[in-house]
């Protein structure tokens, strides 16, 4: 596998990618008000049944995001483009931020994402940033427990995130 830039030509690959994922855990928020406090949990649920958990970002916004010239790294396998990391520095937070993270459906479990995530590190270092920040949404279970095996930290959420209202939860992992 090889990971590098993205071209002009890879992003018709990177839209092809089918990036809704598929689940029987999800993350569910609870949350509990007083006068004085308010306490907020996620606790892991097993579903009765598997679910299709849809992409929540527009997929169309990858060209403005390659246009950015940052970060837009490419999974390449037998010649073809098998995922992909999209990266937004924050230099002002010492921070960069991936936006949008997908490995084709036949090539999840194979270390994609986790090399993806390696070479995004080492960019975020390279442009002295000092954190890398991911999200995902409390249905995208995979994701939640990719970023949680690779050392990233849950460090919060915003409930009605993403345009179909979805909580986003927030991983955070130090650059040493």
């Amino acid at each position: 596998m090889n990971v590098r830039p993205a071209t002009l030509a890879d992003l018709n690959a990177c839209l092809s990618i089918d990036h809704s994922s598929a689940t029987d855990h999800v993350w569910q928020m609870q949350v509990r008000e007083s006068e004085s406090q308010v306490g907020v949990t996620f606790h892991t649920v097993r579903l009765p049944r598997h679910m299709r958990v849809e992409y929540p970002r527009d997929i169309e916004q990858l060209v403005e995001d390659w246009h950015r010239e940052e970060a837009f790294l490419v999974a390449e396998a037998d010649s073809e483009v098998r995922g992909y990391v999209d990266l937004l520095a924050m230099p002002w937070q010492q921070m960069g931020w991936v936006t949008n993270l997908a490995v084709e459906r036949a090539y999840r479990r194979r270390g994609i994402a986790t090399a993806l995530l390696r070479y995004a590190r080492q960019w975020a270092r390279q442009h002295g940033l000092r954190r890398l920040q991911a999200e995902a949404t409390t249905k995208n279970y995979p994701a939640l427990c990719l970023y949680q095996k690779l050392g990233f930290q849950f460090c919060g959420f915003n409930d009605h995130y993403y345009s179909n209202q979805d909580i986003a939860v927030f991983f955070v992992q130090l650059l040493r």
